[in-house]
């Protein structure tokens, strides 16, 4: 057999593999929409007659038994599962907006977003944020248990007023109020290189953690201007925003000169790094604590888009986080972007 190696050939294979991949995933998809629907069907109907005729709970139990006997080593059709089809049905029905999504994510992802989210809109973030991103169950656990909901919607960025409007939102979803770096292993005492060298040795988990789509190119990422030497902590590129993210570490409270020196990063890359079709560099100040009025203030006057987080090495999420929360309202509006922006990626 002749071995084709030819640029044309090779575009071709690609091509190949794209599209049986992506009808690979249309038909998951397809499956999924049929089997979360059967599912809905089910707790309709055990609702349904036990409202019909007083059922009580042994309709359930007698229900598993059978459908086990006719379907054996069907383990979607147990006890336990049939309850959580039928609290599923009663948690979603008449809701116009969730109804919807649940069909758009695999049944063990919704069991943990119903299970363990008990706030509608809190649901609503992570059903679209799974479809978006296409969050693995470990995946989606991890933002749940860190509370990523609550951190996004809480975080410090100026870019309302430095970032296109077309890519603002998804802008907003690449920044964490805060961020949980508890895989680090690290001592609550440590210098900004001891951060940085296990951030690297964790990468993996450490991209999981800012979210979504960052792709890491470098830590220690040389500059030169005007002769000078710089370096920038980490250099990553977030796909959907098609821009460069600098992030410069701080294992000390958040200060107004960090601004500074991140706009002095972010016109470097816009001037040296940045290839056409991509939009300017966007940067992430992680510190260790941040003064939210400080944070604010510094922001006000900075030209370039930039977020302020801090970190921390334990879950915990402070207690004043529910109390920054946005207005419901607020938060809808921002959930309708969200949608919005799905059908437009698509």
């Amino acid at each position: 057999m002749e071995h084709l190696s030819t640029p044309d050939f090779q575009q071709f294979v690609v091509e190949v593999k794209t599209m049986i991949r992506e009808a690979q995933y249309r038909a998951l998809r397809a499956v999924n929409r049929e089997l979360i629907g059967l599912y809905w069907q089910l707790g309709q109907l055990i609702v349904e007659r036990q409202a019909q005729h007083g059922w009580g709970k042994s309709i359930v139990e007698n229900l598993a038994h059978e459908l086990q006997f006719e379907f054996p080593g069907e383990p979607g059709f147990s006890t336990g599962n049939l309850w959580r089809m039928r609290n599923f049905y009663m948690a979603y029905e008449g809701n116009e907006i969730l109804a919807p999504l649940v069909r758009e994510v695999g049944w063990t992802h919704n069991l943990h977003i119903f299970e363990k989210c008990k706030d509608q809109l809190q649901r609503e973030f992570y059903l679209r944020m799974t479809r978006k991103y296409g969050w693995t169950k470990a995946v989606l656990l991890h933002h749940i248990d860190n509370q990523s909901y609550e951190k996004y919607l809480t975080n410090q960025t100026n870019f309302d007023e430095t970032v296109p409007e077309k890519y603002r939102l998804q802008a907003k979803l690449a920044v964490k109020d805060e961020y949980t770096f508890g895989f680090l292993g690290l001592s609550e005492e440590h210098s900004e290189r001891e951060l940085e060298q296990a951030l690297m040795q964790n990468i993996r988990a450490f991209l999981i953690e800012m979210g979504g789509d960052f792709a890491f190119l470098g830590n220690q990422f040389f500059l030169q201007v005007g002769g000078k030497d710089f370096k920038i902590d980490l250099l990553l590129f977030h796909r959907r925003l098609r821009s460069l993210i600098a992030i410069d570490l701080k294992v000390r409270e958040f200060e107004p000169e960090h601004k500074g020196k991140m706009e002095f990063y972010l016109t470097t890359l816009n001037e040296q790094m940045k290839l056409p079709g991509e939009n300017d560099a966007i940067g992430i100040i992680i510190c260790r604590s941040k003064n939210k009025t400080i944070v604010e203030y510094a922001l006000k006057s900075a030209t370039h888009p930039i977020g302020v987080a801090a970190y921390t090495l334990t879950t915990t999420l402070p207690a004043d986080y529910v109390g920054l929360l946005p207005s419901v309202s607020e938060i809808q509006e921002r959930l309708r972007f969200l949608g919005r922006a799905e059908i437009i990626d698509e």
